[in-house]
Parts: C-alpha cells; sequence; structure tokens
C-alpha cells in the first residue's frame, strides 16, 4: 500500500480519536474549510463544517463514555478512505434527538467513506442503522404522543359540547336559533339558555381569550359561575357583576372573558340586557334598520369591583336580534381584508325578516373568505326572532 494511503488512513484515525475526546479544535484542524457531510436525514440540510464539528459536541452534551472505535478501514480508489466503525454512549447527560436521558447505552454501527484533499478532510459519506433507528424510534414516539394529544381533545371537545345546551327552548310565538363552530377541536366560545325563576329567559354569549384548551377552561369556569350567580337575580347587570369577583381569582391574569347576557320576557317582548365587553348584538327591526344594542361595562375577570350598565328594549313580530362572537367580524380574506362590522350590520339588516340568517351570514362568510380558507377564530351565532304578535 503506498505511502499516500498509509497517511489518508491515519488522518481518518486522528479524526476519530478527536471525535471520541470532543476535540473540537482538533476536528476543525482535520477538515477542509468547505468540508462536506453527505448523510443527511429526510429534510435536512448540510451542516457543513462547523455544523458537523457543533453535531459531535451534541453527542458529548447527552452521551457519556463516547467512543468512536474502527473495527476495520481501508483505503480506496484515489483519495478515499473506507471505515467500519462503531460508536457508544451512555445517554445519561442530556436529551438527544428528542429522547430524555435512559441511562442506557446506545450503540450504532456504520460504513463511513472520506475523501482526502491535500492532507485534510474534505466529505465524509455515511450508511449506518443505529441512528436511523434512533429516528424512527422518535418518529414512533411523536406518533404515539400526537395520537395521545389528539385523544384528550376528542375527550375535552365531548365534554365542551356537553357543556353546551342540549336543547333550544321552545316559547310561543318565538324562534331561537344557535350556530358554533370552533376553530380548534375545543375553542373558548360559548351559548347557553338560563330559565329563570320568574319564568323568563336567560340569554348568554360569551368569548374567553384565546383559542383550544385553555380558552375551553375558562369557557367552562364563566359558564358554570353565570348559572349559578343568575339563579339569584333577575338582573343582568348584577349577575355580570357578581360573576365578575370569582373568575378574576378563578381564571389566569393575561386571561378575560367577554360575555353579553340578556333577559327576555316572552310574553311582553321586553329585554334587558348588560355588556361585558362583548361584540354588540344587533337588533333588526321591521323597518329594515339593524342598530346596536349598547352598554357599557369591562370583560369578566380583568379587576374586581366591576359595575355593568343595563339597558332595555321591546321587541314585536318580525323584529330579531343576532348576537355573535367575533371570529365572524375578524375573519379575513386571501387579501387580508377583514369581513368587518359594517358587512355583518348591511346583512343583518338585508336578512333579518325572513329565512334563516344564520345561513344567509356563514353563506356571505365563505363566499368572502374563499376556498383553502384557515378558520382564525371560534365562531358562534345566535338569533332571536319574535315570529308571532305578543299579548
Amino acid at each position: 500500500m503506498s505511502e499516500a494511503a498509509e497517511k489518508n488512513k491515519a488522518l481518518v484515525r486522528r479524526l476519530y480519536d478527536a471525535q471520541t475526546k470532543g476535540d473540537l479544535y482538533a476536528m476543525r484542524e482535520l477538515l477542509t474549510p468547505d468540508f462536506g457531510d453527505n448523510w443527511l436525514a429526510p429534510g435536512q440540510e448540510a451542516p457543513g463544517r462547523e455544523g458537523y464539528i457543533q453535531s459531535n459536541a451534541a453527542v458529548h452534551a447527552a452521551f457519556s463514555d463516547v467512543s468512536y472505535v474502527i473495527e476495520e478501514q481501508m483505503a480506496a480508489e484515489g483519495d478515499r478512505v473506507v471505515s467500519r466503525l462503531t460508536i457508544r454512549g451512555t445517554l445519561d447527560r442530556g436529551e438527544f434527538m428528542g429522547f430524555a436521558p435512559t441511562g442506557k447505552e446506545h450503540e450504532t454501527g456504520a460504513i463511513v467513506i472520506h475523501r482526502i484533499v491535500g492532507g485534510k478532510i474534505a466529505e465524509e459519506w455515511w450508511e449506518g442503522s443505529g441512528l436511523l433507528e434512533l429516528t424512527q424510534a422518535r418518529l414512533e414516539k411523536e406518533i404515539r404522543e400526537r395520537e395521545r394529544v389528539e385523544q384528550e381533545l376528542q375527550v375535552a371537545r365531548r365534554i365542551q359540547h356537553a357543556l353546551l345546551p342540549k336543547e333550544v327552548p321552545t316559547l310561543e310565538g318565538w324562534e331561537i336559533s344557535p350556530f358554533y363552530l370552533p376553530a380548534r377541536e375545543v375553542g373558548g366560545d360559548f351559548y347557553d339558555f338560563l330559565e329563570l325563576p320568574n319564568g323568563h329567559l336567560g340569554i348568554v354569549v360569551g368569548d374567553a381569550t384565546g383559542k383550544g384548551v385553555p380558552a375551553a377552561l375558562v369557557m367552562a369556569s364563566a359558564r358554570s359561575t353565570l348559572r349559578a350567580v343568575a339563579q339569584g337575580s333577575n338582573s343582568p347587570g348584577e349577575v355580570l357583576s357578581r360573576a365578575n369577583d370569582p373568575l378574576v381569582i378563578d381564571i389566569p391574569p393575561n386571561m378575560f372573558v367577554t360575555c353579553f347576557y340578556a333577559t327576555l320576557d316572552p310574553e311582553s317582548g321586553h329585554l334587558v340586557y348588560a355588556n361585558a365587553g362583548h361584540d354588540l348584538p344587533y337588533l333588526r327591526r321591521r323597518g329594515g334598520d339593524a342598530d346596536e344594542l349598547r352598554a357599557r361595562g369591562m370583560p369578566l375577570g380583568l379587576m374586581p369591583g366591576m359595575s355593568y350598565e343595563e339597558r332595555e328594549v321591546e321587541l314585536d313580530a318580525g323584529e330579531s336580534v343576532l348576537f355573535y362572537s367575533d371570529g365572524l367580524v375578524e375573519a379575513h380574506d386571501s387579501k387580508g381584508e377583514m369581513f368587518g362590522f359594517p358587512r355583518l350590520r348591511a346583512l343583518v339588516a338585508e336578512h333579518g325578516e325572513e329565512g334563516s340568517l344564520e345561513e344567509a351570514l356563514l353563506e356571505q362568510l365563505y363566499s368572502f373568505v374563499g376556498e383553502g380558507w384557515e378558520q382564525e377564530d371560534d365562531i358562534t351565532l345566535l338569533t332571536l326572532r319574535c315570529s308571532a304578535p305578543l299579548s
């Protein structure tokens, strides 16, 4: 064997000695500035010399007793060296490839080819099973974890749907139509109907900040609190005030709940309402106008000792109220334009008298956002319509 071939083999042995010791400086001296590592995991970008060196540092940060042992070595044609290699180490120092320390020894076998240029290593080709097995194990672990999370989300979704009203109240001369579509498996929007001791109907539409499980937990807390305090008062403003203080304690400081609460006397059409920072409902009059139901009040759970303005309005045959959450008005089309309040108000005025207002609004929404729309927030729509003359 030629002297040059022996020098090349010795150069590769020095590289593995440096890798065993974690000597990053020696590794840097042995590799060309444009060194190329040609073993890449799926989706991985070529790391270059510094990335290759830092990968060895990552091995030593996670493993103790690291060893790169050459089992067999030969000089191939020209400037190449082929090595059969065994890498061992105990995973006990830190996380590696998504795996927590196990305290167990791991072993990787590999066939590695190096190309030598000007007395330094210019390229490396690597073929082995151990890392691939670790990668496969990591992927299987991630799949199992994803399946577990999905199962838990399905349970959470069933629980949340169980909290929503199972039946819509049936009132003579009234039509009530709710629609609920979470942006994720679970969400922060909620609506509720409360049968009050005086024969009136309480109507709640709320929205906890955020999406997903955290918002759903806050939503459940707000719903339970409102249900509890509503039975002791016929005043929407007082109910919101009494619900606010315990929610300040119960929910995280960076979260809050917007809520519109109204009570309806189905005999007279008298609607009394208060608002805790929620989007303003629209009252559609018989003449075609859509008026906002305004009332001042801070969202629930922000600060203790809040009071809530209370207002009232009379509903007559052919008139309706739309309660909704911001997931509708804040939906964006492909150009970034928002659906917006003016559009919603105009649609309520146009479609509020006959037919399903929810169907008309959703049809307009889907037409506005276009195909491929990814829902940004939960959407709740609830229509209260007086369908017959009242006594």
